[in-house]
Parts: structure tokens; sequence; C-alpha cells
């Protein structure tokens, strides 16, 4: 199996897209591909905004509980930031999303 460095790609797509405006080029790999653009546009695969959010709430409000059931004031405000900053970033992807869904 050839060694993929998935963040890597990642990142150099970005660079291109974003400061320079550039187009992504394909990644060539030796692997066969899994998910490819061909196959997103056939199946939608992509959870609602309601699920992502509900499951981000719940996730949070696990741990929240448990900070409170031990009285652990600075976990429960670190826990109260940290899901509002996570809430927003995934506002932001979904946004995202829904903006590239749509072309």
């Amino acid at each position: 199996m050839a060694n993929f460095n998935a963040r890597g790609q990642l990142l150099g797509i970005a660079r291109r897209l974003l400061l320079e405006g550039g187009a992504p080029r394909a990644v060539e790999s030796t692997d066969p591909p899994r998910l490819t653009p061909a196959a997103l546009e056939n199946f939608r695969m992509s959870r609602s905004r309601e699920r992502i959010l509900a499951n981000l709430d719940d996730m949070y409000r696990e741990a929240f509980e448990r900070a409170k059931a031990t009285e652990d004031e600075a976990g429960m405000k670190a826990l109260d930031f940290s899901y509002r900053r996570e809430q927003l970033y995934f506002e932001i992807l979904l946004d995202v999303r829904d903006a590239l869904e749509r072309r």
C-alpha cells in the first residue's frame, strides 16, 4: 500500500485554493478510489445539520454532567467554552458544505 499523507494533501489543496487561487489538482494514488466525486454526486451521505449538532450537544452534555457530579467548576467552565467554540466551528463547516452541495 502506498504511503498516503492525507493531512499534507489537504493542506496543499487548501493552500492552493486560498492563497494561489488555483483549482485543486488530482491526487495521484496507486490505491483504488474509495470515494470519488462521482460517488458523492450519486449518493447523499451527509448527515443533517440537526443530527450533527445534536450529537455534539449529547457528547458535551454527558461530559458536563460528569464534571458537575464531581463538582469540577474549572472543568465545567472549560467544557462550556469548548462546546460553544466547537458549535461555531461545525456551523461554519456545515455552511461551507451546504454551499458546495448547492453548486
